[in-house]
């Protein structure tokens, strides 16, 4: 019993010896175990009340997907912030002195972490803002899809590859932004028709707009229209105007199916599609 007694007490000298000094605050190893598992329970903490906001709670009201995501990332971030700061206070560390460390990290900011910062912000703008939400369709440069996380420092984008890409969030700050869902998610496409001029204008719009009608793909409100462009070199140019929003990231082959149906129908109405010509005169010796 004394031993076990004497082991106890050798157990807790070592445990309160004193580890290092921040500030005038002597810091523990008991206080810094302490420290450390209570800074992962409000990690995990803050998680699982982002998780049970987003799938639970605000699923029972009219927001949307968007906003149940942005309202719990922020919740999230709240619950950090302040358990972070009620964990470095009952270490007994005066936060007055982490001044020093702030100017520190003021001018890591300024040189290595600008980026990072930026990114973070950027995130925060979105999430307020909401230029895009999840779910929508949006394309940034040479990346489209759809966006599936929007992180503190980058979101996700899902191609129709299903590939997924991060894409930095300062990116939708500072570049431009198509997103095809913003407000509604209708879309129209223009496709251009040659024809011969000897065809007859009348005919080919009713052809244009049969094509449209037994797309599938094609909404009937708004109607497709026909338009007649321009007099070509060797064509009259016409476009067919068709709305959609179930291939709002399929343009190649949305436009693709019109174009074949296009082909088949100006086949069997006898319509020519006239391709470029040249005609080239002998000049005469003088």
């Amino acid at each position: 019993m004394d031993e076990l007694w004497q082991l106890l007490e050798k157990a807790k000298s070592y445990f309160g010896v004193t580890l290092f000094n921040f500030g005038e605050t002597s810091v523990t190893l008991i206080g810094l175990i302490i420290s450390i598992a209570s800074l992962i329970f409000v990690y995990l903490f803050s998680k699982w009340l982002r998780s049970l906001l987003s799938k639970k709670i605000l699923t029972r009201t009219k927001l949307d997907l968007g906003a149940r995501e942005s309202i719990s990332t922020i919740t999230q971030y709240i619950v950090l912030v302040l358990g972070f700061t009620i964990v470095l206070q009952s270490l007994g560390i005066d936060l007055t002195a982490l001044n020093v460390l702030a100017g520190a990290l003021g001018v890591g900011i300024g040189f290595g972490l600008q980026n990072i910062a930026n990114n973070f912000i950027s995130g925060l703008i979105i999430m307020f803002q909401r230029p895009i939400k999840l779910g929508d369709r949006i394309q940034v440069d040479d990346v489209s899809g759809k966006v599936v996380n929007i992180g503190s420092r980058g979101t996700t984008v899902l191609t129709n590859d299903n590939i997924a890409i991060i894409v930095p969030n300062s990116d939708f700050m500072n570049k431009n932004v198509i997103n095809w869902s913003y407000g509604d998610e209708k879309v129209r496409f223009r496709i251009p028709v040659g024809v011969s001029y000897q065809s007859d204008i009348d005919h080919v719009t009713k052809v244009l707009l049969k094509v449209a009608e037994e797309n599938e793909g094609v909404l009937k409100n708004p109607a497709p229209k026909v338009c007649f462009r321009s007099f070509g070199d060797s064509s009259l140019n016409f476009e067919l105007w068709v709305w959609t929003e179930d291939f709002i990231q399929r343009k190649g082959f949305f436009v693709s199916k019109i174009n074949y149906a296009i082909f088949k129908e100006f086949q069997k109405n006898d319509i020519e599609i006239p391709f470029p010509q040249r005609v080239l005169h002998k000049a005469h010796e003088v």
